[in-house]
């Protein structure tokens, strides 16, 4: 029986090789401190924590996230470690809530390998605490308790630390938050809550006013939470379209909210699926199932105001239920492994069972048990993965050509769009458990992070085996077709693509954009002409910033261009000075705030130079290959995507055909 406990009350553990599951409902730093009896933390070895999360004997998360699970064996702790403190904290300088009296109660469940929950606790009564020592394993007359602590710090994780002795703890506190940092920066930014269709549709018209008074995160936004963890706990979702994603705000509230809950005033304690407004259009019925069998999918099948937001909010249920499906099954794996150790361990420290063939017996009952355990979980998430194979096989062929792949029929009689729609594919992703099962990688409209196309060869195992010129012409072109996309998206004239190519080695992958004449100018070389287009982008930025802050968007330049603008950058640092780079830099930090983007090929290797100067600059940036890469992490349980860059069909013309229509677009409006 589960034991649910409040603030203070133990427990006694029954075993000692444990699951601490964390659900959240926003992002945050789950870690744990070793203590010898008197609580007291030896030095950073005795730390858990994203930037080292292995100790021995325990294993806490690489990344930020609303879910975690922590592993706990606890008779492999170092000698001397009497006690286990979990640790919560907010991620600073991620654009999300600062204070857990913001967000809804974490909730923490002591479990066992298999799942089953030996203790709970609900984390409530928090405000202006930014960290919390959650609870604490601890041993006491040879056995293991647990308790709940529920201790919060408003001076954050260092103040945390501190009191547990930790020598140094702002230097440590430091070094967590920027490996949380980097972790945040591979991870895919999940939907954010929506905002109504006016102020969606405000931002097609390039007005001024409809920008965001402040700028989005650079870092991906926390998720919403996916389930109400006061009611269903840590546990997975295992069967498809039991965890729709959210609708999102528009970008117009990317700063403020986008993130979850707001960093003030009380906390909302609604359901986070439930309506309040008017209902939206019912989506299609799906086809009468036969007896015995699962629904059969369709297209649509979410909540949303249009089908192109009912399609996006599917596309998301869809990775988030791959997402704990793999989770469950991987877990259900491990827990195979860990109980044949068990066995094997008790079988073996008989030695009477050393001699003779009941060792033997003992191994092979051990391996058959695992394999059965093993197989089980297989054919549960063979099932689920059949049903969203079968999901995805309506979906992609209903998707608009925003949400399409190059080789969907749809591109072909693409028509240009009035208003922006919700959001574009810039590539697909999948697990190993099935890479034929892909999952559209989409990314809000207007961006709200620049992306980096890789170009180096240390990037994955793909680039390292490929010709140095034919990938970063791969690179190149990946990034062209991404501008290409983008252009054909966006109503006429509200789109402008500039580019810089200091050396001109670009010429072969630009000839569609140059001769399609769709670019804002022809592409930039030399150091004259990186100079000139930083200038006019840095200009435009600082403009447009002083009329949103002084509500005076009437007061810009008639020859302003308020339409949003991608600048391609291809071979950087090549042909940037000093004074360039920090141009740069402020327009990946201000930029998508005021609708100026950044797309840059790039190999990191060459930039090594400046050093932790261009840190922030790649944090900033969603990095994308033109190769196939595992680099990219979901938001709920951090698994490792290969993302699979969008490919031309060889032989087609779409690219083409594509940037013709934008071009006879431009020119029927006048553009």
């Amino acid at each position: 029986m589960t034991a649910e406990l409040v603030r203070g009350q133990n427990h006694t553990l029954p075993q000692t090789r444990l699951e601490i599951r964390v659900s959240a409902g926003t992002p945050v730093v789950a870690g744990a401190t070793l203590g010898d009896e008197r609580g007291t933390v030896h030095g950073v070895e005795w730390i858990a924590h994203p930037g080292s999360p292995q100790l021995p004997g325990l294993e806490v998360s690489q990344q930020a996230a609303a879910d975690h699970r922590l592993a706990v064996d606890l008779e492999a702790l170092p000698a001397g470690a009497h006690r286990v403190t979990v640790l919560l904290a907010l991620p600073v300088g991620a654009g999300g809530p600062v204070r857990f009296g913001a967000v809804p109660a974490p909730f923490v469940a002591v479990t066992g390998l298999d799942g089953t929950e030996i203790a709970t606790f609900t984390l409530t009564d928090l405000d202006a605490e930014s960290a919390v020592s959650a609870l604490e394993l601890y041993r006491r007359q040879d056995a293991w308790k647990v308790r709940a602590v529920g201790q919060g710090y408003a001076g954050g994780l260092a103040e945390m630390l501190a009191d547990q002795g930790v020598t140094d703890p702002a230097a440590l506190a430091g070094s967590i938050q920027e490996a949380v940092t980097r972790g945040l920066a591979r991870s895919v930014a999940p939907p954010p809550p929506r905002t109504p269709e006016a102020d969606r549709v405000g931002h097609a018209t390039g007005s001024a006013d409809h920008r965001p008074t402040a700028p989005p995160p650079a870092a991906p936004e926390p998720p919403e939470p996916l389930a109400d963890p006061a009611t269903t706990g840590p546990a997975h979702t295992t069967q498809p379209h039991t965890a729709q994603p959210h609708t999102a705000p528009g970008p117009a509230a990317a700063g403020a909210s986008a993130a979850g809950p707001s960093t003030g005033g009380p906390i909302n304690y609604a359901h986070p699926r439930r309506q309040h407004a008017a209902p939206p259009s019912p989506p299609p019925a799906a086809p009468p199932a036969q007896p015995g069998q699962p629904a059969q999918p369709v297209a649509g099948d979410a909540t949303g105001w249009s089908m192109d937001e009912r399609l996006y909010n599917q596309i998301w249920g869809m990775f988030e239920d791959l997402a704990r499906a793999v989770a469950a099954y991987r877990s259900a794996v491990d827990f195979a492994e860990s109980r044949m150790d068990q066995e094997l361990d008790r079988a073996l420290s008989d030695p009477r069972n050393r001699i003779g063939g009941a060792g033997d017996r003992a191994r092979e009952a051990a391996r058959a048990k695992r394999d059965e355990l093993a197989s089980r979980a297989r054919e549960a998430l063979d099932r689920d993965l059949a049903q969203l194979a079968a999901e995805a096989a309506v979906v992609e062929p209903a998707l608009p050509a925003a949400y399409a792949g190059w080789g969907n029929p749809v591109w072909h009689a693409h028509r240009i769009p009035m208003e922006i729609p919700m959001a574009l594919r810039i590539g697909d992703l999948h697990l190993p458990e099935r890479t034929d099962l892909r999952i559209p990688l989409l990314v809000r409209l207007p961006l709200e992070r620049g992306m980096w196309v890789d170009s180096g060869r240390t990037a994955s195992e793909a680039a390292a085996l490929m010709d140095t010129d034919l990938l970063r012409r791969l690179a190149m072109e990946t990034a062209v077709a991404h501008a290409a996309r983008l252009l054909a998206v966006y109503p006429p004239g509200e789109f402008a693509v500039h580019v810089i190519d200091p050396a001109g080695s670009a010429a072969g992958p630009l000839a569609p954009l140059v001769e399609a004449g769709v670019l804002a100018g022809p592409p930039a070389a030399g150091p004259g002409g990186v100079a000139s287009v930083l200038a006019h982008l840095t200009r435009r930025v600082d403009l447009v910033q002083m009329a949103v802050r002084a509500r005076a968007a009437d007061s810009l330049p008639p020859d302003l261009d308020t339409g949003e603008q991608l600048l391609v950058v291809n071979d950087f640092p090549h042909g940037f000075d000093d004074r360039a780079v920090t141009q740069l830099r402020y327009l990946a930090d201000e930029g998508p705030a005021v609708g100026v983007h950044l797309l840059m090929v790039a190999d990191r290797e060459e930039a090594s130079a400046y050093g932790p100067v261009l840190d922030p600059l790649w944090r900033s940036l969603l990095r994308i290959t033109p190769v196939a890469d595992s680099h990219l992490a979901d938001p709920w349980v951090g698994h490792a995507w290969t993302y699979e860059p969008l490919t031309i069909p060889p032989g087609s013309r779409v690219l083409e055909q594509v940037l013709a229509a934008v071009a006879a677009a431009r020119g029927a409006a006048g553009r």
